[in-house]
């Protein structure tokens, strides 16, 4: 069964599951992963800082955990 990601989630616990989920949050603008915001900051919240959409990220993560379960 795929993992389902949603807007309540941080970049650190998406990250956890999967680090090959990276690039996608750098395709959305967000480069610095490591930084202590990501850890407690919602998906949500990080996309509203960076001016982008969160349910495009989600539904981004979404296929790729989709495509990617064994």
């Amino acid at each position: 069964m795929a993992i389902k990601v949603n807007k309540d989630m941080t970049i650190s616990q998406i990250l956890e599951l999967d680090r090959r989920t990276a690039p996608l949050f750098m395709e959305f603008g967000m480069h610095c992963l490591g930084c202590p915001m990501s850890t407690n900051e919602s998906i949500e919240a990080a996309c509203i800082t960076h001016g982008v959409s969160a349910d495009d990220l989600v539904e981004k993560l979404n296929q790729f955990f989709e495509d990617n379960t064994i």
